[in-house]
């Protein structure tokens, strides 16, 4: 297994480690999705070691807010880079090798933001809307070729991602009104959807957007 980090090499190789007490090997390997050049070097190092890649996750992403008015063209373009374009470039680079062993699982992480919008941070609702239109797009491509694609749509989860808009007054209690489940998800509660688009139990499922946000948002 690998995995992929931008800058945080120490968490990665604690989750390595994690994934080595379950008797599997797995290595630590950066890249910067948004860079294409990055993608493909990176790509090749784990086909160069593992041989194949079965399964891609594509789980990178940030959350910064901006003001429309007020946002910079940077400031969208770094949203939309990484969040979309780094989807875009691991599924490009990941297909060709997945279509000559004719099997592949592929589970992009977009968020409730892209269904229904998210005032003050819209860079990243388009992008998350992007990725579940984008995931409907090709899973229909690439279904008859033994790939399949679908998206995990994740509410509020408990990640360093969202740690500071957490700490702020009153904000967790505003947030859990909202969530009809009165809870915020952890990480393993948005593995385990994960876990069930990557395996043989979802064998029909193709290019659904799942969401997992408690009853927050109800799409359908």
């Amino acid at each position: 297994m690998a995995v992929l980090y931008s800058s945080d090499r120490e968490s990665a190789l604690r989750v390595c480690r994690r994934i080595e007490n379950f008797a599997r090997f797995a290595i630590p390997v950066r890249c910067r999705v948004e860079d294409y050049g990055e993608c493909k070097s990176a790509i090749s190092r784990i086909l160069n070691e593992f041989g194949r890649v079965d399964i891609l996750v594509n789980s990178a992403g940030i959350w910064e807010e901006g003001r429309i008015g007020a946002m910079s063209p940077r400031e969208w373009e770094k949203t939309i880079g990484i969040n979309l374009t780094g989807t875009f470039n691991m599924c490009n680079l990941i297909v060709p090798p997945m279509k000559r062993h004719r099997f592949g699982r592929i589970v992009n992480i977009s968020s409730t933001a892209g269904q229904r919008g998210e005032p003050y941070h819209s860079s990243y609702a388009a992008s998350k809307g992007g990725i579940d239109a984008f995931t409907k797009s090709i899973a229909v491509e690439l279904i008859r070729s033994g790939i399949r694609v679908n998206c995990v749509a994740p509410g509020w989860v408990r990640t360093d991602m969202v740690k500071r808009a957490l700490r702020k007054p009153g904000a967790a209690h505003e947030i859990l009104q909202e969530i009809p489940r009165g809870q915020i998800a952890s990480p393993e509660e948005i593995a385990g959807p994960i876990l069930f688009l990557a395996s043989d139990l979802a064998n029909h499922v193709v290019g659904e957007v799942l969401s997992v946000n408690g009853g927050s948002v109800l799409s359908g």
